[in-house]
């Protein structure tokens, strides 16, 4: 994955402020995973969760959801009030309703001072965009 790698290389050394936006467009499967990705970062694993949500695309109903959060050990109580409660469902929604109005039509899509990276894209890609506007300050 290439966002654990920015993150080392960037964000990390303090180079690079990052900032997550949700856009679960796809329907409630993708808000509520998004959801879960919250709860799971209020664990401090929102990394490793998106991980497991990334790699198993085709599995995201509500058992699965509480499955990936019990691999990676997080406290099973404290996720499932979480998830179970919407307590992010309008911030998920907020940013979905961001993206639409900023012109997002898939994801990843990433802004770098206004750049836009859209799609996959390979590290080499994000690196060239990042360095090129550090560059210019």
């Amino acid at each position: 994955m290439v966002a654990p790698e920015i993150i080392k290389r960037y964000v990390e050394t303090g180079k690079v402020k990052l900032v997550w936006h949700d856009f679960a467009w796809i329907g409630a499967e993708s808000r509520q995973s998004a959801q879960a990705a919250r709860c799971a970062g209020r664990q401090d694993t929102f990394w490793e969760y998106h991980d497991h949500l990334f790699n198993n695309q085709s599995a995201l109903n509500l058992s699965d959801l509480k499955r990936y959060a019990a691999a990676l050990s997080l406290n099973a109580a404290t996720f499932d009030q979480c998830l179970d409660s919407s307590k992010h469902a309008e911030r998920v929604r907020d940013g979905v309703s961001m993206g639409t109005g900023l012109g997002v039509n898939s994801t990843p899509t990433v802004y770098v001072n206004g750049r836009v990276l859209s799609g996959a894209q390979p590290l080499e890609a994000f690196v060239a965009l990042i360095d090129e506007e550090l560059a210019r300050k």
